[in-house]
């Protein structure tokens, strides 16, 4: 993996800035978390496009529902408890149900955010927005899937949530390489265990196990999910089948999230046995983000450890 040298909100924001330079329809809505976002570089180019409601992430989301309806194409972002928790309501009433063109962008999912604590800590947000009707989920693992997905989300009509990682993160993929809404990457092949992972953080874990299983004789595929909503269910299932047993990823609850959508499409094929790792049952913590790794059990030695179980 090459070393990182952009932020993952850096990315987001440039990625913003072409958009906003193709598409004029394309804006922006912050609630004063404009530095925090990285959002700064498309206020300072399109100050007639950026909006900052101020802290009041619901009313942001209803503006960015009003915009839509005037055929604008908003990017709400906030961190990731706030789009989630806070403006649920408004988010599935005012814009999914609305069939609005809304994307909405929680920021420091999971354990990512950190010193922010408990209260900030989204480990339920993909759960939430799993269960609403006709949007996509997404989850990007590094810069290329980030700035193809949140490319992705503004061409498809539709509102849409995106779960972003602020931190700079090791390259994955390279530059140019093609990601769609609903397709997973299969980054290693395997024959004795599948690992689904989601997101920044899981995936680099999910590869490091790998290594450790392989290191012990046995050879695991690691998938890379990217879209949580729709799931790609043809690759997880081809891969599933080949190995017969599958572990599941997420820096999130394993309620609802990454984990519940696997464990659904496997109850329902027969295809594998299924563990899953991630948060569980439990509020987050203040912390690094490497403690909170492992104090919740997600790092690579709990993935392989997780995989062995299955044996």
């Amino acid at each position: 993996m090459a070393t990182p040298v952009k932020e993952m909100r850096a990315v987001y924001a440039e990625t913003l800035v072409e958009l906003g330079a193709r598409n004029p329809a394309v804006v922006l809505l912050e609630a004063d978390l404009m530095k925090a976002s990285g959002t700064g570089p498309f206020a300072a180019a399109y100050p007639e496009r950026a909006f900052n409601v101020g802290v009041a992430e619901a009313n942001m989301v209803g503006v960015a529902a009003g915009l839509s309806a005037g055929g604008k194409i908003p990017f709400a972002t906030t961190f990731a408890c706030f789009a989630s928790r806070r403006a649920y309501d408004q988010f599935f009433v005012s814009c999914a149900y609305a069939r609005l063109n809304v994307k909405l962008v929680g920021t420091d999912p999971g354990v990512s955010a950190a010193f922010n604590g408990g209260t900030h800590m989204p480990f339920e947000d993909l759960a939430l927005m799993r269960a609403v009707p006709g949007i996509a989920v997404l989850e990007p693992s590094d810069a290329s899937s980030l700035r193809a997905l949140v490319e992705a989300a503004a061409a498809r009509e539709g509102s849409v949530y995106i779960r972003l990682h602020r931190k700079a993160v090791p390259d994955i993929y390279p530059q140019g390489e093609r990601f769609a809404i609903g397709k997973a990457k299969l980054l290693r092949e395997g024959r004795d265990v599948t690992i689904v992972a989601l997101g920044a953080l899981m995936v680099g874990e999910a590869l490091k196990a790998a290594e450790l299983l392989a290191s012990e004789g046995r050879s695991a595929a690691v998938i890379d999910a990217l879209s949580l909503k729709p799931l790609d269910t043809e690759l997880i299932l081809a891969e599933a089948r080949k190995t017969g047993r599958v572990v599941t990823a997420e820096n999130h609850q394993i309620a609802g999230g990454l984990g519940s959508a696997v464990a659904e499409l496997l109850a329902e094929t027969g295809a594998a046995r299924l563990a899953r790792v991630g948060i569980r049952d439990e509020f987050g913590e203040v912390g690094t983000q490497e403690y909170l790794m492992e104090r919740f059990h997600l790092t690579a030695p709990h993935i392989a450890s997780a995989a062995k179980s299955l044996f």
